[in-house]
């Protein structure tokens, strides 16, 4: 075992005596006693810079809200395809229900968290994929391929047919709960499998208790509806006995294996294709994405936004961020300068395998400012974290920022080059579970 360096008396003097040199710190520690780190640290000269004017724009409707949920990625799905709704049926404004999708998908991850234990029965509990499955065994986030995979399967309503409830809108009360549960049956399933029995009738009675704890807290989903509107012109439309799978075929569209999800990481060989086998939410289809490029995911971002269509993308939201004012750049903050001169270098593949980053926040490209050159120098963005947060819920990311923080776009495949193209026929790699862009 390596030698141990323990903190002592001398050390603890030097630190004393070196804070002491430098009478700044104090006043800067006098200063921010009653003001907040991020405050202390902004630099409003930067944000100046961030006008909310942009020569890229896509047409965007009201906010969404998705509150105390980790379903950020549904929201940005659903922000994308109710343009497709708006325009074909000339209305104001429209939403379709994430409470309906929700649903279905925590009815699948609970199948996904099931399949996966019994095929991972022969380990150990420690083991690490084992470990890591029962770490969150039914997750509030996701991405587009699962968004998509739900929506192909079971259909998509507008949102007053299955509207919100406190429950869908606040998942922390009730997750740990069948959480807890899920973890229960999965030890009640090893013990079946180790033991040469076959789980299926009894993994079928675990699937029937969640169904039956997420009826009572999302309510029933429907079968069939009728879709009645008035549109900009005044006239008034009924569309009766539609079911979900319909409604999506007529309104929305089926097209979305024109579609491909585009990753730029540093860590992942480039030019390669991966997949998540363990990871998702209908067990039956599997994420798909393709490495490229921070310059060819950021082209296929802004030629996207140039044909007048929204760009659903993943990031790391927690870094250089002002929630309120709707500010994301690293050039208004200056953390280190005010915690006393603390310096950060690390590379973008450093934070990935360190965990200082990770996608964690999905939202939507709908606009871009270009230089006279064509490249980017500010993003808009299309948050759903309400209207009340940033500037009317739309934020501005800085290039630097889009650079640092955004890992995954979705875009259209025939904006991808015959030799971006024809990456997509290679096999995909998997990528492990405790990947950092898992």
């Amino acid at each position: 075992m390596n030698k141990v360096t323990p903190i002592d008396s001398e050390m603890l003097a030097r630190f004393e005596q070196g804070y002491e040199a430098r009478p700044a710190l104090q006043v800067m520690s006098n200063a921010i006693s009653r003001t907040a780190l991020p405050d202390a640290a902004f630099v409003p000269a930067a944000a100046a810079k961030l006008q909310m004017d942009f020569s890229v724009l896509v047409k965007t409707n009201n906010i969404t809200n998705q509150k105390q949920s980790g379903r950020c990625w549904m929201f940005s799905t659903l922000n994308v395809l109710r343009q497709r709704v708006i325009e074909k049926c000339k209305l104001e404004d429209f939403s379709i229900s994430p409470t309906y999708l929700a649903f279905y998908d925590k009815l699948e991850k609970a199948n996904l968290f099931f399949e996966n234990i019994i095929h991972f029965a022969d380990q150990e509990l420690d083991d690490r994929e084992t470990f890591t499955l029962m770490g969150n065994p039914l997750p509030d986030g996701g991405q587009w391929d699962m968004a998509i995979s739900l929506i192909k399967k079971y259909g998509v309503v507008p949102s007053w047919v299955m509207p919100e409830t406190v429950h869908s809108t606040g998942t922390a009360k009730y997750l740990p709960i069948l959480t807890r549960k899920m973890r229960e049956d999965a030890l009640e399933l090893r013990a079946l499998v180790r033991a040469g029995k076959d789980p299926a009738a009894r993994r079928e009675e675990m699937l029937a208790e969640i169904y039956n704890a997420l009826r009572i807290l999302y309510g029933q989903p429907p079968k069939t509806f009728d879709f009645e509107y008035t549109d900009t012109d005044k006239v008034y439309h009924c569309d009766r006995g539609l079911t979900p799978k319909s409604f999506l075929e007529k309104y929305v569209g089926n097209d979305f294996d024109d579609y491909v999800v585009i990753i730029s990481s540093p860590i992942h060989e480039i030019n390669r294709t991966y997949c998540q086998p363990f990871m998702g939410d209908v067990v039956e289809d599997n994420m798909f994405w393709l490495n490229l490029s921070q310059e060819e995911l950021e082209d296929l971002t802004i030629r996207q936004l140039q044909a007048g269509e929204g760009v659903m993308f993943s990031c790391d939201c927690h870094p250089d961020g002002d929630r309120a004012n709707g500010y994301w750049d690293p050039d208004c903050f200056q953390y280190g300068e005010v915690l006393g001169g603390l310096t950060f270098h690390m590379t973008k593949a450093e934070r990935l395998l360190t965990r200082d980053s990770t996608m964690n926040h999905c939202m939507m490209f709908c606009g871009v400012n270009l230089e006279e050159n064509g490249t980017a120098n500010r993003w808009k963005i299309e948050n759903s974290w309400g209207d009340a947060s940033g500037q009317k819920g739309y934020f501005i990311g800085s290039e630097k920022w889009f650079k640092a923080n955004v890992y995954q776009v979705t875009v259209r495949k025939s904006l991808l080059s015959d030799a971006q193209r024809a990456l997509l026929d290679q096999e995909p790699l998997p990528m492990k579970l405790w990947d950092p862009l898992a």
